[in-house]
């Protein structure tokens, strides 16, 4: 069934067919009968409602009326570490609560400063690839309301916009990732990103393919795309709006597929890695919803794109490639492959863009998910301040981070190689392996951990998050709007986001005078 997701402010003009009441139990407590008789009034009566909402506890779903109408609390559990919204319960909380036949409603109960997680949050139950042929070819609309006990001001038509957006950046990068190869390969990776810059408006795209990139320095990308079917990819899609002071680019890693090369993935751990693309993914969707809700600064999507194959062409253990930053890397493991297009894609950043803040986000290694879980992505940063940001942000968004130790001085030592500037992979597997992996990437955009540097490096691991059993979960849209909203023009973004560190000087890095 092709579903249709509308957030709305109000109530609606006629009762849906289907509705689900959901958010935690002290704000569904607060809950009049006359904010939800709109909904559910010609189904379940006052009397009813009301037994219902005293006697319902947490984490607890009722149906008030069997398979149409239904009461469901968020849990309110929360640690310190996770976020105080309980956006993160509402997929599956929508998913299993929520009637399945006709036109839908969800009511969304919660304080006004989490309408945003919670709202884009109901988008992760809605993933729209399928191939199933026993799948109804029917459309079906949901829409999302919400109350806020807090604050009875109405939802603004700026917020639906907001928010309709960034659930399309989430459903937009969940597809991507939910496809297989045969259908999601680096040519039709390179067409998602030039159809999301056709619709936007002054968006330009550079494209860097094949030969070209060899020619111009990128070993990273090329070397490990140059066995593929299709042609590796640098990608690039810049807003450059007037007045812009800053300039921030967002690098994905978008491994299309990844056998993992030469050192080659077992049975057991290929399946899956469909999805090495995430990062790529999250920040296409990131990107456009950034653009369509009003980013005053500069910004570029920077995405990396190839296929990590096996053939004739293919990179092999002990080659040596030089990346865009100059540096060269022994290959001691074809498999570590996410560093390698990464690298080239933050000092393209760099040097190319001039940015102030790099980002990169991927789906960068097992050991995240060791570190940090399967619910939090692993965060690394050269700037404490900007570290704390993103783990506010993670909180406010529903996409959650952790910091991961930064200590280049004890880890990147692991890299050390006799004949080239570095190997690629570590040699000692348990010494912090995922901050070495994102120190791997940071090298290419510094030249010395040490001396210091202008530029703000924000490296975001997210390989579990990027799925919840065998669906992609859209990761990363919420997160990059939050933290980066005050550059927005969106009061709802501007109201969620943390406050920024001071200005950091203008002044560029020695190595980029």
């Amino acid at each position: 069934m092709v579903v249709s997701l509308a957030y709305c402010s109000g109530a609606p003009t006629s009762p849906p067919e289907t509705c689900l009441i959901l958010g935690e139990q002290c704000n569904l407590q607060k809950l009049p009968f006359d904010s939800v008789e709109p909904f559910i009034s010609h189904r379940v009566s006052a009397k009813v409602f009301g037994e219902v909402q005293s006697e319902l506890g947490d984490s607890e779903a009722v149906w008030l009326y069997p398979k149409l109408v239904s009461v469901a609390t968020l849990s309110s559990k929360h640690s310190r570490n996770t976020t105080p919204s309980a956006a993160h319960h509402i997929r599956d909380t929508v998913s299993k609560h929520l009637g399945k036949s006709g036109d839908a409603a969800v009511l969304v109960v919660c304080q006004r400063q989490h309408v945003f997680a919670c709202g884009v949050a109901v988008a992760r139950a809605f993933p729209t690839y399928t191939r199933k042929t026993s799948d109804d070819a029917a459309s079906r609309t949901v829409s999302v309301y919400f109350h806020t006990p807090d604050d009875t001001s109405a939802i603004t038509n700026q917020d639906i916009k907001v928010l309709g957006s960034t659930a399309h950046g989430i459903r937009l990068a969940a597809d991507i990732v939910d496809r297989p190869r045969n259908e999601m390969t680096c040519d039709d990776m390179v067409n998602v990103a030039r159809d999301v810059a056709d619709k936007l408006e002054g968006v330009q795209v550079t494209v860097v393919r094949g030969q070209e990139l060899k020619r111009r320095g990128f070993g990273g990308i090329y070397g490990v795309g140059q066995a593929a079917e299709t042609e590796p990819a640098l990608v690039v899609l810049s807003h450059t709006p007037s007045g812009a002071t800053k300039t921030i680019a967002w690098c994905g890693k978008g491994i299309m597929y990844d056998t993992g090369g030469f050192s080659i993935k077992t049975k057991t751990g290929m399946p899956g890695m469909k999805r090495d693309c995430g990062g790529a993914a999250g920040i296409l969707g990131a990107f456009k919803a950034a653009v369509e809700c009003g980013f005053t600064e500069n910004l570029h999507a920077v995405l990396c794109i190839a296929e990590n194959s096996v053939g004739p062409k293919a990179t092999v253990p002990d080659d040596i490639h030089t990346l865009y930053s100059g540096k060269t890397v022994e290959i001691n493991n074809t498999d570590a492959e996410g560093r390698l297009v990464l690298g080239d894609g933050v000092a393209y950043a760099r040097k190319d863009l001039k940015a102030d803040i790099v980002l990169d986000m991927c789906t960068l290694t097992g050991a995240q998910g060791i570190t940090t879980g399967s619910d939090h992505a692993a965060l690394l940063s050269n700037n404490s301040q900007w570290e704390s940001c993103a783990v506010a942000a993670g909180l406010h968004s529903g996409d959650m981070v952790y910091p991961i130790i930064f200590a280049p001085e004890f880890q990147f030592k692991e890299f050390k190689s006799s004949v080239a500037d570095m190997k690629n992979s570590v040699a000692n597997r348990s010494n912090a392996q995922c901050s070495c992996a994102g120190l791997f990437i940071g090298a290419h955009l510094f030249d010395d951990y040490f001396k210091p540097s202008p530029i703000i490096w924000i490296h975001v691991d997210m390989a579990y998050p990027v799925h919840v059993g065998e669906r992609a979960t859209g990761w990363g849209p919420a997160l990059l709007l939050t933290l980066f909203g005050r550059y927005s023009r969106s009061s709802l973004l501007l109201d969620t986001a943390p406050v920024l560190p001071a200005e950091q000087t203008s002044k560029r890095a020695k190595h980029d005078e």
